[in-house]
């Protein structure tokens, strides 16, 4: 690769944009979430009395641990460590100054400690997935020293290696993800129908997923086998020498996760899997360069140069893209039809596929391992022939082997989550490798992945609807429901656009139904919330249906909905989206009384007979947090997502800070 250094900027910006929008998503939804009087209290997952250095690296590390000594709860240093990772991801994408190691290691800190207490809320793949990206941020990022009166070079020999990093991590999590849908046994993967009930069946669909829900069959299940080669064989290309497939590769990333985010509300995961693509470009991508790329010497290519060139951008990717797209129609039986559609049916067996899956496994490590020695090479010749000067030239030697070292160490600790999805490969993986990675793990440095491993939602979206009755829990008829901002309830209302913002309670509400309230115990404290009517938690939700006084029952059911068809539009000036069907009872009606229910609250320690004694918090940040907590509040999420977003970029915009 040529030099990367506006790639690296670029990388950086967008990284400290999706913290912005990781911290602010999260800050506004904290009291309902995690306050005292929250769904799941973050107070009940930190022991009392931890507050010393000793407690802070014990266990699950967070700096919430710290809290008391700045005179402040849980919930205000969860407030607190927002709204300093918001401060500080604002700079950065309006300041290319402030984008560096300091404030990248802050953000990261940051996000780990809030997520050590985010419990359900938190468990995400795309919050491991921006840890680790986050950690791998701090290598990218550039210390900004000014060394004897004089600010060194920006960009260094030993950035192609701390980018390689970040590649690498796309590479495992593209090509898991595209493994465990096979693994799985999914039959609607395997029959390469997942398509077919995906746009209606995710999580939050997009108002565009109603229209792609109603493509072709053979349309869909054409998706389906495109979703495979970008995300099983192109990865391979990530490591190209070849310029090109790099650059092919890099578009046909974009292009899944565009799709992904035409039609489903999948919060900042999408753009955050984009920027990971970065690392596969150099600064002569067109978008980063401005004059046309020529010689060393600045002068016109010699014809035999040309020739070479041409072997190896035009030949070498042709045979190369010709070979996948081959046995593309050879492994999905690919056939144009007398109508003009494509057929397409998987035409290998689970047998033999995981036959490959025992061969290629080990070849990705060795691929991995020779792409990150040659990358440290390269760096290092350029550190001795490239840099002028004998100090800048031992400077930049040295930072090659430090940060070759680390990339080293983190390529080998990853291998123990890249093996996992082929457990014969991970059994090899030597034991120090896994104790190593042991280590690591409470500060999630390497995680596995693998999204969308089973498809749901075959028999339709199965989607919880609650309650409430304000006095009689037999009764037929005065039972109200309860509102979401996001998640289908009302079959006449469109669904939303809300990324970048995720609506965590929304999203829980999805897992909760693929399931029963005995495997979702947090579903049993939003419950008893709603039949107090907090606040905190009512502003998570729609309008609250009992705004005067609290029910006194509230119950659940479990129904499926369904996009509805065109055919069911057909003649009518206005459609509903959405059609349903009730299926079960979740949960009987419950009430403040009901003796198992009060024993259930009690165990986990949402009711207390003894409250815990609180400390009092009249410092002056308790008081800046409790001032910014009651100008902010829990305002809707999608409109101060894109608010802070858009006064970042007007900032920077007056910065001249473009990068």
């Amino acid at each position: 690769m040529g030099t990367v250094y506006k790639t690296r900027d670029c990388f950086l910006w967008f990284m400290s944009l999706i913290y912005l929008f990781a911290f602010s998503s999260l800050y506004i939804q904290i009291p309902g979430l995690y306050g005292d009087n929250g769904i799941l209290p973050a107070k009940l997952v930190l022991k009392e009395g931890d507050s010393t250095w000793q407690d802070l690296m014990e266990g699950q590390p967070t700096l919430l641990k710290l809290m008391p000594r700045l005179g402040l709860d849980t919930q205000m240093g969860m407030d607190l460590l927002c709204l300093a990772g918001m401060v500080i991801s604002f700079f950065c994408v309006a300041s290319r100054t402030a984008r560096d190691f300091i404030s990248f290691t802050l953000l990261w800190m940051f996000y780990l400690s809030l997520y050590q207490v985010g419990q359900t809320f938190l468990w995400f793949q795309w919050d491991i997935l921006l840890l680790e990206a986050g950690f791998l941020t701090i290598i990218v990022a550039p210390f900004n020293l000014q060394l004897l009166g004089r600010r060194w070079p920006v960009g260094n020999p030993h950035d192609g290696i701390t980018l390689w990093l970040v590649r690498w991590l796309l590479f495992r999590l593209m090509f898991a993800s595209g493994i465990v849908k096979l693994t799985s046994k999914c039959p609607l993967w395997w029959g390469l129908t997942a398509l077919n009930v995906h746009f209606e069946s995710q999580c939050i669909p997009t108002p565009a997923a109603w229209y792609w829900h109603h493509l072709p069959e053979w349309f869909l299940k054409l998706g389906v086998v495109v979703t495979y080669v970008i995300e099983i064989p192109i990865p391979f290309l990530f490591f190209s020498p070849v310029k090109s497939l790099r650059t092919f590769a890099f578009w046909s990333q974009v292009l899944l996760q565009m799709s992904i985010i035409i039609t489903g509300n999948y919060n900042f995961f999408n753009l955050l899997t984009i920027t990971l693509c970065l690392s596969l470009l150099d600064d002569s991508f067109s978008l980063f360069s401005q004059k046309p790329m020529k010689g060393a010497n600045g002068k016109k290519k010699s014809n035999t140069w040309s020739v070479v060139s041409i072997l190896a951008n035009v030949v070498f990717p042709s045979v190369v893209l010709g070979y996948i797209a081959y046995e593309t129609w050879q492994l999905f039986s690919l056939r144009i039809m007398p109508d003009w559609t494509i057929y397409s049916k998987i035409a290998f067996s689970e047998k033999s596929f995981f036959q490959w899956l025992e061969k290629i496994m080990p070849y990705t490590v060795y691929l991995g391992a020779g792409s990150l020695t040659l990358e440290i090479v390269i760096s290092l010749v350029k550190s001795i022939f490239d840099e002028k000067g004998l100090l800048r030239k031992g400077l930049c030697i040295a930072g090659t082997s430090f940060f070759g070292s680390v990339a080293v160490f983190m390529f080998v600790i990853s291998l123990v989550p890249h093996t996992q999805v082929h457990k014969p490969t991970q059994l090899a993986v030597p034991k120090v490798v896994t104790q190593y990675h042991g280590l690591s793990k409470p500060f999630h440095l390497t995680s596995s992945y693998g999204l969308f491993r089973r498809m749901t939602g075959a028999d339709g979206r199965p989607e919880l609807i609650l309650e409430g009755h304000a006095n009689n829990r037999t009764a037929e008829d005065g039972w109200k429901p309860y509102a979401f901002l996001y998640k289908p309830g009302d079959v006449s209302e469109c669904p939303p656009v809300v990324a970048p913002h995720q609506p965590r309670l929304d999203w829980q509400m999805w897992f909760a139904a693929l399931s029963n309230y005995q495997n979702n115990p947090w579903f049993l404290n939003l419950v008893y919330r709603l039949l107090q009517n907090e606040p905190d938690v009512l502003d998570l939700m729609g309008p609250n249906p009992f705004p005067n006084k609290p029910p006194k029952y509230i119950r659940a059911f479990l129904y499926h909905y369904y996009f509805t068809s065109p055919k069911d539009c057909k003649g009518k000036t206005k459609c509903n989206w959405w059609k349903r069907e009730k299926k079960s009872e979740y949960i009987p009606a419950l009430s403040l009384t009901e003796p198992t229910f009060v024993e259930y609250l009690k165990h986990n320690k949402i009711l207390q007979e003894k409250p815990t004694k609180k400390f009092k918090m009249d410092g002056k940040i308790a008081k800046f947090l409790k001032w910014a907590r009651e100008a902010i509040g829990q305002p809707e999420g999608f409109s101060f997502s894109l608010s802070m977003f858009g006064s970042a970029i007007l900032v920077m915009f007056f910065n001249r800070a473009v990068f």
